[in-house]
Parts: structure tokens; sequence; C-alpha cells
């Protein structure tokens, strides 16, 4: 690796935190600048420089790319999809002008690389239910959905014309019991272990067999730093890698925490995120990127289950 200088934008938020940590393990504390709005996350303490940044601030941004060195820039700040849909311009003016800010940066600054997540938001109701493939029918209902959309081809668009290295994956809904989720509505999937450990049950705000794809925190992070690590002339989608590790139902989820806490009860009362999630597909297919870049997920349901309670409740999991 060389000397690559990195910014990661929204370092606080619930992928920032772990990914921070993650860069600063491979490249140095030093060589990764964290940048939130937010006061600086506990976790974060100590492990690096920290700054203040807000990214809607366009010669703020810049001023600190210039005065850091910044040869790379991990742009995470976005406002997610069931928070987005109570703010829709207020979405779309973050989730765009974010973005556009860092690829003109990139392009002036001639940044090394760059890495924007997008998501599963972007497939509609008509997009595959099953194994979506990574090229297929893509109308989004949500207005996170069509922010990340757009951005799929912003990001391309600034490869083909200026070369900006920009890369990029789809993600699933992520589970982490390092950091708070952002408003998504595959959160619950988070929530029913705190709740599970803390109160013994949950109540779902999705229906018990909606299926959607999910990922462990540690594939998300290991799966971004591979494909940034991967040579240039081995990624052929310049908008957004399809990726997959597993695809449960909040009932699934619930039988897989009961084989460790026997009492556990789930119940249901789907509200606005139903609709969202009724909107996605239900499986993804991921055979691009496990072709170009060797993507492979190490953590199923049951892995993941068993991991997620002996970090929240160590004593819970004999080892």
């Amino acid at each position: 690796m060389g000397k690559e200088k990195i910014l990661v934008i929204g370092a606080c938020g619930q992928i920032g935190v772990e990914l921070t940590l993650e860069l600063r393990r491979l490249y140095g504390g030093s060589s990764v600048v964290a940048a939130d709005l937010r006061e600086e996350n506990n976790l974060l303490k100590g492990t690096g420089p920290y700054v203040s940044l807000d990214v809607m601030n366009k010669e703020m941004l810049h001023v600190q790319v210039i005065r850091q060195n910044i040869t790379q820039i991990y742009l995470l700040a976005a406002m997610l999809s069931a928070t987005a849909e109570k703010n829709p311009s207020l979405a779309w003016h973050l989730n765009m002008q974010s973005l556009l800010n860092v690829l003109d940066i990139a392009k002036e600054e001639k940044l090394t690389k760059v890495y924007w997540p997008s998501s599963i938001a972007v497939f509609g109701p008509t997009s595959p239910k099953q194994n979506c493939p990574q090229q297929t029918i893509i109308e989004p209902v949500t207005v996170y959905g069509i922010s990340k959309y757009a951005g799929e081809f912003w990001c391309n668009y600034f490869f083909q014309r200026f070369h900006v290295d920009v890369r990029s994956i789809r993600y699933p809904g992520l589970i982490s019991y390092k950091s708070e989720p952002g408003g998504g509505t595959t959160d619950y999937a988070v929530e029913i272990f705190h709740a599970a450990i803390e109160q013994k049950k949950y109540i779902s705000f999705l229906k018990a067999d909606t299926y959607l794809p999910m990922m462990y925190m540690p594939d998300a992070i290991r799966a971004t730093i591979e494909l940034m690590e991967a040579d240039a002339s081995k990624i052929t989608v310049r908008t957004s890698y399809n990726i997959a590790a597993m695809s449960f139902s909040p009932k699934e989820i619930t039988n897989a925490i009961r084989q460790y806490i026997p009492e556990f009860e789930t119940s249901y009362l789907p509200d606005y995120r139903q609709a969202i999630a009724d909107s996605w597909p239900q499986s993804i297919d991921d055979i691009v990127a496990k072709k170009d870049w060797n993507w492979k997920p190490e953590f199923d349901l049951q892995k993941m289950t068993r991991d997620m309670l002996m970090n929240l409740q160590p004593n819970l999991i004999g080892s």
C-alpha cells in the first residue's frame, strides 16, 4: 500500500465507525482522518485524527482535502430510507449535493480513489424479487432509492468523463453491535438483538415473513476495503456492485435468537416501513462482484446471531 491519506466523511455513522477503525488498523491511525458533523464517537477517540466537517460546505471540504493532503475519500454521509421519507427534499439535497461536492473535488485534486455506498434501495417493486441481478429493471419508489440510483450514474459519469476512480457497493441491510443504526428500513435486525437481551420481547415494524437481504458488518467492511484495494483493471461496474450474504425474515431471526434466549417473543405491528420493504428484492445476485474481485461472505444467520449475542452479552454463550 502506497502512502495514502484517507478522509472518511460520516465517520460516526453505523458503517463509518467500523470502517474508520479497520482502515486505521490497515493504514495506520494518522493516515485516516475521520470527519463528521456529530461529536466524535467514543470508539474512535484516541485512534487517529478527527475533524468536524459539513460535507455540504464545499469550500470547507476542499480546504480540508488540501490541508490534510488527502488522496482518497470515503463518503458515507447520507439520510437513510425511513428517515428520508419524512423529509424528501432535504434527503435528496443532502444525498446528491454531498456526492457532487466530493466528486468535483476528487476531479480537481486528482484523488486516487473515491468510495460512495449505494443500497438495495435502488431496486423497486418491478425489480425481480429473488436473486435480483446486477443489471435489471430499476424503478425505485423511495427518495433514498432515487437519490442512490442517481448517485450511481454520477459516479459512472465522473469515471467515464473525468477518470475519477470512484467505486461503490449496493449494501443490503447492515447489522452491527458496535454502532447505532441510522434510520433505515432494515434497522429492526439490529434493534431485535438489544430487545431480546433487555426486554425478552420485541415489536417488529415489519411483518413476520418479510424477507430482506442482510449482511453482518464485518462482511460489509471487508467487502468495501477489498473492492477499494482491487486492481482498477478488474472493476467492470462503475455504477455500484450488488453484494449478498444472507436473506431472512423477522420470524427467522427471532427463531435464531431463541436458540440462545428461549423465552424471547416477537410481536408484529407493521408501519410505513413495511411498504418500503415490500418494494425491495428478497435476495440479491452478486455473481459479478464474485467474478471481478473475488467477493465472498463469511457470516450466515446462525454465525451472525451467535457473534452478535456473544458481543452484546458475553456471559450468554459459553465459548
